[in-house]
């Protein structure tokens, strides 16, 4: 199904410090570091951990500046905004077509209809690139005093026609002949309820604008794009979409999907794969092109890929969530992180 060569190399993997070392929760329990979200501001990488991380000061999303690709620990900084602080389950970000605001959001995949105690779980959040300290809730509503954006969740079960989903890709793309610039939320999974569902690659799409710095949503949501990866030989495992990012310079989106299984020996087996689709490919409704690593096949992350970034110099940033295991893939350095590092891998795409 691939119609070019396309192959991935890895320049670097590493390890990011993303709080201090040694930090604990309110149990005493070290506070674990598992990163789920990343996207370049124009400046920085942006990322976020799915995981609270305690203190006023601190907050699960946080930036930093990169050299030559690689982060700058002394350059990290927090984003302690209340709303984005209090959000829980950060899966993805973007910048908006538009360039000069990032859009956050969680997961959407928790729901109490019964009270507001979990809307903190549904959450799609805007602020101007450089000023994070002002963020906008996208179809803003409070309840028993939590704001949120659950409205949201009757706008997407409508249109992937199901009570369960989860949301663990996010990207914003131009519009296509004088049409409106569009919001992709990337699904994971779709079903009856979290423990009734199926894996899935599945884009909704929604048009929007930006006014001032508030983005809103103009229309209809609908399924847009949607494949299936098992129809790839190269694709060994059941696997959900875990990132979307969308790439300007190249006016392409890539896709990460990953999985978490139990092979036939007893063994869990993590790992992740990288798909690239131009923007008229999206828009005809083209398969994706499977990305390849220097051997010629299909490649293979080994640990849980769950956010790519696009940075400035087009090279890509991934980022894992280990969950709480420690123990490092052997291509590191060591055999295992502390709690509050993060792996990244460093890549570049060659045409």
């Amino acid at each position: 199904m691939e119609t070019k060569m396309n192959t991935v190399r890895i320049l670097t993997q590493g390890l990011l410090a993303c709080f201090d070392e040694g930090l604990t929760d309110a149990s005493g329990e070290y506070v674990n570091a598992e990163v789920s979200a990343a996207a370049w501001n124009g400046r920085r990488l942006v990322l976020a951990s799915d995981k609270d991380v305690p203190g006023a000061e601190r907050s699960p999303v946080f930036a930093i500046e990169c050299r030559d690709g690689e982060p700058v620990p002394e350059s990290l900084s927090f984003y302690t905004a209340d709303l984005i602080r209090t959000a829980a389950k950060y899966e993805d970000f973007a910048l908006t077509a538009e360039g000069g605001h990032m859009v956050a959001t969680t997961g959407f995949d928790r729901v109490d209809t019964a009270s507001a105690d979990l809307h903190h779980y549904n959450r799609l959040l805007c602020w101007p690139a450089d000023a994070p300290q002002s963020p906008r809730l996208v179809a803003d509503r409070e309840d028993d005093g939590v704001r949120s954006s659950v409205g949201l969740r009757t706008e997407l079960e409508q249109a992937l026609g199901a009570p369960y989903f989860k949301i663990e890709g996010l990207a914003a793309i131009p519009g296509r002949d004088g049409e409106p610039s569009r919001l992709l939320f990337g699904i994971r999974e779709v079903g009856v309820d979290h423990a009734n569902f199926e894996y899935a690659c599945r884009v909704v799409a929604a048009p929007y604008r930006m006014e001032g710095d508030a983005l809103v949503l103009t229309g209809a949501f609908s399924v847009f794009y949607d494949f299936d990866p098992a129809r790839w030989a190269d694709v060994r495992y059941d696997v959900g979409l875990s990132s979307l990012e969308y790439d300007p310079s190249r006016r392409q989106l890539l896709f990460l999907t990953s999985f978490e299984v139990t092979d036939a020996d007893g063994e869990d087996r993590v790992g992740a794969y990288l798909w690239r689709l131009s923007l008229d490919a999206f828009f005809n409704g083209s398969d994706p092109e499977l990305v390849l690593g220097e051997d010629g096949r299909a490649f293979e992350f080994t640990e849980k890929a769950e956010g790519v970034a696009v940075l400035g110099d087009g090279r890509l940033f991934v980022v894992y969530d280990p969950d709480r295991s420690l123990a490092l893939d052997p291509v590191h350095e060591r055999d295992s992180r502390a709690p509050h590092e993060a792996p990244y891998t460093l890549l570049t795409l060659d045409d």
